[in-house]
């Protein structure tokens, strides 16, 4: 098997972990872009396949302020992609994926104004197999950067 040359991957196990990790991110990102353009069209999406339990409560405001918190998450998913090396960067993504899990969670059993839907369950198995999915590549990366420091020990 050919080792990869992008980044410091070690093994070929790593680096196809990796690069699914990578593919994931960007397909992610991507869907979440398609949520921004629809938060920004009207609050309806919102209101007809998120927060069915009290969709009096979402009004414009809320959907553009929804749609900029997406985006934010997309281009942020979407730069780790591109540079899954970048510690602070991956940390950064991991946290978008928790406060997402977090926010869903709470909004279906907390505050009830967002019931079990489909349109529900879809953001939360996401968020859930991108953190398992990215704290098994957290793993990888920090294989990696131990690697990269022991080669640069050895040369210094």
């Amino acid at each position: 098997m050919e080792r990869t040359t992008l980044g410091d991957e070690s093994t070929p196990e790593m680096s196809r972990f990796l690069n699914v990790l990578r593919s994931w991110l960007v397909m992610v990102s991507v869907i979440a872009m398609g949520n921004t353009v629809q938060c920004f069209r009207g609050h309806s999406f919102l209101s007809e396949k998120l927060y069915t339990g009290r969709p009096d409560l979402v009004n414009s405001l809320q959907a553009r302020t929804f749609g900029m918190w997406t985006l934010l998450s997309s281009v942020t998913r979407c730069a780790c992609a591109t540079d899954i090396h970048n510690k602070t960067l991956y940390h950064i993504t991991l946290w978008t994926f928790v406060l997402a899990l977090g926010h869903f969670l709470s909004e279906a059993f907390i505050y009830k104004t967002a019931p079990l839907t489909i349109g529900v369950m879809a953001p939360l198995l996401i968020a859930s197999f991108s953190i398992l999915g990215m704290l098994i590549g957290l793993q990888y990366t920090e294989v990696a950067h131990e690697d990269a420091a022991a080669r640069q020990k050895k040369r210094s």
